[in-house]
């Protein structure tokens, strides 16, 4: 053998046995994604991993949404979600709730809403089930809000407000409070 053969043997298995190094740990998950219908390939895992990705979560929320039936929830914008600090587990279910409730909500709106700092799945409970709020609260004593006019009319009054949310109008709007 050529002398110059014995750096480029010991190079390639010294990138070997790093590959098997990061490769390993993720092989149980590798199985579960392929198992399961998801096809998140080994290489892709091993890059979540050098990227700081959590490749199990990432396989789970992919495990979910295929699950599912899902066919807009694609692995990169898993891992653009998780990456800007999403809350991926929390989307997927929320977009698994608004296909069963037939609430129109893509995965752009979804993301959009998590990243706004709302809870997403709160919202689709919301949209779906409404809240009621009572105003004055029943719980503070009190049943009516009182006032007088000049003339010295008094006026009680008690309101019963529905809420239900807006998906679509839900990012940068106001706040529950």
């Amino acid at each position: 053998m050529s002398p110059y053969l014995w750096p480029v043997i010991f190079i390639g298995g010294m990138l070997f046995l790093v590959f098997l190094w990061l490769l390993v740990p993720l092989f149980p998950t590798w199985i579960r994604s392929l198992t399961s219908g998801a096809k998140i390939g080994p290489l892709n895992l091993v890059l979540m991993r050098l990227m700081k990705i959590n490749p199990h979560v990432v396989v789970q929320a992919r495990i979910m949404a295929v699950q599912a039936g899902l066919s807009d929830v694609e692995t990169k914008g898993l891992e653009a979600h998780y990456l800007a600090g999403g809350n991926i587990l929390r989307v997927v279910q929320s977009l698994i709730a608004a296909t069963r409730a037939r609430v129109g909500l893509n995965w752009d709106t979804a993301a959009a809403i998590d990243l706004a700092g709302r809870d997403v799945l709160d919202a689709v409970r919301t949209s779906v089930d409404p809240k009621v709020i009572d105003c004055p609260d029943p719980s503070s004593g009190r049943t009516t809000l009182d006032g007088i006019a000049k003339n010295g009319i008094q006026l009680k009054a008690r309101a019963r407000v529905t809420v239900r949310t807006n998906l679509s109008q839900l990012v940068g709007g106001a706040t529950e409070e």
